[in-house]
């Protein structure tokens, strides 16, 4: 008679979360493989993820001792999907994803070997935000820290390019690291070479993470440095950064000196100039005693007045910077064609802002020739700027830089620039609380194209609302309505909130 076999007790169950493209697959076929040439029957299933970062593909590995099956004389029967309370090792290619995994109850405190890198892919929900949609990484440390009997992070897509592989090999050796299976480092060594293939960086990338985790993770993040003096060799740069140190409080002092640095990188020392200038009033407006005022305005109008209008974007996508990003980012060898296909939509709207601003409001009217533009408007183009075309199209484009200042969009953002400075010191005057809720609504004039159109118009009904409440507004109110706007691009929850406080 077949002596009955104890699934729950032997069973080792490893649930693995990763994205396309980081070696899930492999990673779950390395552990397969490992178990199958040491004494274990070894299964693995996946249950594919979303498309665009909407979430990760499962991969699940059982591993059971053959001496006991063979022992009771006949298969364990494995399952084919993680049960939440039921894992004993959890293996996570993001931060997000070890967050999903507890909140899918994968982690528990009293089984759970958690193991994750740290570094953020982040997911579409987040990108999509009208705000900073950021889920708060330390937060998700700390819920998978309380959820996890241990666990161990470090940032192991930095340690997978610092040696030439993929994250895979990192989360492998990571799990190796820890002790937690019953293998020894030589037989998980040996399954990457029996692999075959990127051997080498693998094993390279195995041995930095099975040191990193051996040690018990990363280590305490250091007290950041004291910013360094600057000392620029250009005459007009260094008078502006005297400015800075002359007429700004010392607790804000770095703010706008990367504010400044923002502005020359976006258009030239004279633009910093302007920056400071209008700073400068809100400074003499204010007093030096409202930090948190001034530290924000400075921020969000170094953040404005870097607009993205397609002078900017043809310049960030002509950048020889960017070109070597990509191609660090796919790995390509010198001796590789890349090709970068850019898919582009420009409305007549950018292109009218892009003219000067007679011709440009002339071209915005309603008549023949609008629609003709409009006409050739309405499909998207792929430009291929690693092609000369591709890139001289681009880069004339940015070459308009040098008469921004008498573009049509130069003069609409300079009057809406204007105004919420108005604004803010009308605020101030009231209530100085009032006042930084008014800065932060800048949050909501973002992006370009139909992003910044719905931004665009969030804020000018925000700013609305705030002209018609007068000193009876409060500033937690204030506060409110912004976040609603800020939770809706389309505005529907900003109206209902608006209607709710007898604003609309």
């Amino acid at each position: 008679m077949n002596a009955p076999i104890n699934l729950s007790a032997k069973t080792i169950k490893v649930a693995i979360l990763a994205m396309g493209g980081e070696g899930g697959g492999v990673l779950a076929d390395w552990i397969v493989d490992l178990g199958e040439h040491n004494g274990y029957i070894a299964q693995t299933t996946s249950v594919p993820g979303v498309a665009q970062r909407t979430g990760a593909t499962i991969y699940y590995v059982e591993l059971f001792p053959r001496e006991i099956a063979e022992r009771a004389g006949r298969m364990p029967v494995l399952a084919l999907m993680p049960t939440p309370g039921d894992v004993d090792v959890v293996l996570a290619s993001e931060l997000m994803e070890a967050g999903r995994a507890v909140q899918r109850g994968l982690v528990t405190p009293d089984r759970t070997t958690l193991l994750s890198s740290t570094h953020r892919v982040y997911s579409i929900a987040e990108k999509a935000a009208m705000g900073d949609g950021r889920v708060d990484s330390n937060e998700l440390i700390a819920h998978a820290n309380k959820a996890a009997k241990r666990f161990i992070r470090f940032d192991m897509a930095q340690a997978a390019e610092a040696n030439g592989s993929v994250i895979s090999a990192v989360l492998f050796g990571a799990l190796a690291g820890t002790g937690v299976l019953p293998f020894s480092r030589a037989q998980f060594e040996a399954t990457i070479e029996r692999g075959g293939v990127g051997v080498k960086p693998s094993l390279r990338a195995f041995g930095a993470a099975f040191a990193t985790a051996e040690a018990g993770g990363a280590p305490a993040p250091s007290e950041p440095s004291a910013p360094a003096e600057l000392n620029p060799q250009d005459n007009k740069v260094a008078q502006v950064l005297q400015r800075v140190r002359d007429e700004q409080p010392a607790e804000i002092q770095h703010v706008v000196v990367e504010g400044v640095r923002r502005m020359i990188d976006y258009q030239d020392v004279g633009y910093a100039g302007l920056y400071l200038n209008r700073l400068q009033l809100v400074r003499q407006a204010v007093g030096v005693n409202s930090i948190p005022l001034l530290r924000e305005t400075a921020r969000h109008l170094a953040l404005w007045m870097t607009y993205e209008d397609t002078i900017r974007v043809a310049d960030l996508k002509t950048r020889g910077t960017r070109f070597e990003r990509v191609r660090g980012e796919v790995r390509a060898s010198d001796k590789q064609l890349l090709a970068i296909n850019e898919f582009m939509h420009p409305r007549v709207e950018e292109i009218c802002e892009t003219l000067p601003a007679g011709l440009g409001r002339w071209l915005m009217k309603p008549h023949f020739v609008h629609r003709l533009v409009r006409r050739f408007t309405t499909a998207g183009r792929v430009v291929t700027t690693s092609s000369l075309r591709g890139y001289l199209m681009l880069w004339t484009v940015a070459r308009l830089r040098a008469v921004r200042r008498c573009t049509l969009r130069y003069a609409l953002e300079t009057e809406r620039i204007e105004n919420w400075l108005a604004q803010v010191l009308a605020a101030a005057r009231l209530n100085p609380a009032l006042a930084l809720e008014v800065v932060q609504c800048q949050r909501l004039v973002k992006g370009y194209s139909d992003t910044h159109v719905r931004g665009l118009t969030n804020y000018q009904t925000l700013m609305s609302a705030v002209v018609r409440a007068g000193a009876r507004l409060a500033p937690a109110t204030l506060r409110e309505l912004r976040e609603a706007a800020l939770a809706d691009e389309h505005g529907k929850k900003l109206k209902e909130a608006l209607v709710r406080h007898a604003l609309a």
